[in-house]
């Protein structure tokens, strides 16, 4: 590969990272012809875009950003790297992660770093805790449910006391007259 070819590669992963907000480095190292073909085919039904690249142009391109990502280079820069990018959400890697290995029954591909809204997950320990995470649209989603249960409350409480109140005047009115 040529310093052009390098330096270009490098040029479209900064973009990409740039502009992803949720990537994945994964390390799937002894995985046969077939089991690579199944990993990309369930990425790309997922919506997720899976890259091998060099762990070298990787660091370089993360070196180009305002994140500090030096906390990837002891440890995630390793080995085989891949990467999964994913437009909007930061879990839909890490179920896929989890999916593909109950599918094909072996622990052959590894989460070994994650990048979601700019705080890193080093290690596969962190796996399950990347699943729990919620989405920007769920986060705003349970706001904006908290902030109406309250309004909600007070608008039944009232429709409640109102009919309870027109029965009550209705009672007595039908006493006085008769």
């Amino acid at each position: 590969m040529t310093r052009e070819e390098k330096g270009a590669i490098i040029e479209e992963l900064s973009e990409k990272f740039k502009s992803v907000p949720y990537f994945y480095i994964t390390d799937a190292s002894g995985m046969s012809v077939a089991e690579v073909n199944k990993l990309r085919r369930m990425c790309f039904e997922r919506g997720i875009e899976y890259r091998v690249v060099k762990n070298t142009l990787i660091k370089k391109a993360l070196e180009s950003l305002d994140t500090d990502y030096s906390s990837f280079e002891g440890t995630v820069l390793k080995g085989f790297s891949g990467v999964m990018f994913h437009l909007e959400s930061g879990k839909v890697p890490a179920k896929l992660i989890k999916d593909y290995r109950k599918e094909a029954g072996n622990d052959k591909l590894q989460l070994k770093g994650a990048s979601v809204d700019y705080s890193l997950f080093i290690g596969a320990n962190q796996l399950d805790t990347l699943l729990t995470l919620k989405s920007k649209q769920e986060l705003i989603g349970d706001v904006i449910g908290l902030l109406q249960s309250p309004a909600k409350n007070v608008i039944s409480g009232l429709q409640s006391g109102g009919n309870k109140l027109a029965g009550i005047l209705k009672t007595l009115s039908e006493r006085e007259a008769a």
